[in-house]
């Protein structure tokens, strides 16, 4: 197990238990000021549906559409406050903009948002092409990881569990995306606030994971009792 990995999911799930200033993030939500250093409006960014190309070689977009506490790459994107992120729980219109460049980076990984209310999402008409996509280019899961912490963050956190449980289908069950395997089990699992949902998950990796003695990221002893009890 990435045991760095383990600390800094932590930390984030930490940092999540209210500091002034300018509400950056919330202002692009509203669409009131542009990112930097692209120099364009929230909604400018959600007409790129589809522009796969774009999506894939633009790196500075994501610290906008999707921001944290924590300093990304892009040095002249802005860190949340949580006074900041108090005020996006209680904005409906910034929730409902966020979900959308939610559905964006669904479709740019061949997954499609079933449900906005329970947060299921199945694969998209053209999943094999975007699968091949996002095994290729490994830094799709950093993108993921921030996108699963954002959503948690800012108040639509029962989106994630859903996400981390069909990439470990994706990943253990069907083996579709190999590439992500050691980032779902690492960071995927850990960015789930919800304790409860975060233990089924990992029953649910524990389940699948081939060898089961090679499990690392739970108790294998509790683990193999609960699934033979549930076998």
């Amino acid at each position: 197990r990435n045991m760095n990995a383990a600390k800094e999911m932590q930390d984030f799930r930490h940092s999540c238990r209210v500091g002034l200033g300018r509400f950056y993030n919330l202002e692009f939500y509203h669409g009131r000021i542009k990112s930097s250093p692209d120099g364009m409006a929230l909604y400018l960014f959600i007409q790129w549906w589809g522009e796969y190309e774009k999506l894939e070689i633009v790196l500075t977009y994501i610290h906008w559409l999707f921001p944290l506490q924590e300093r990304g790459r892009n040095l002249r994107a802005h860190e949340l406050t949580k006074k900041e992120i108090k005020c996006f729980h209680e904005d409906k219109q910034a929730k409902s903009k966020l979900v959308k460049s939610y559905k964006l980076m669904l479709d740019f990984y061949g997954i499609r948002l079933v449900s906005e209310s329970t947060g299921e999402v199945e694969r998209s008409p053209n999943w094999k092409e975007r699968f091949r996509n996002l095994n290729r280019y490994s830094h799709n899961n950093l993108r993921i990881t921030r996108i699963l912490k954002c959503l948690g963050t800012l108040g639509l956190k029962h989106y994630q569990a859903p996400l981390v449980k069909f990439f470990l289908h994706e990943t253990l069950v069907v083996g579709h995306l190999q590439s992500l395997k050691q980032s779902v089990l690492d960071y995927f699992m850990f960015a789930v606030l919800d304790k409860s949902e975060r233990r089924e998950l990992v029953r649910f990796a524990f389940k699948h994971f081939k060898p089961q003695e090679q499990f690392v990221w739970g108790p294998k002893k509790i683990l193999s009792g609960e699934v033979h009890r549930k076998n």
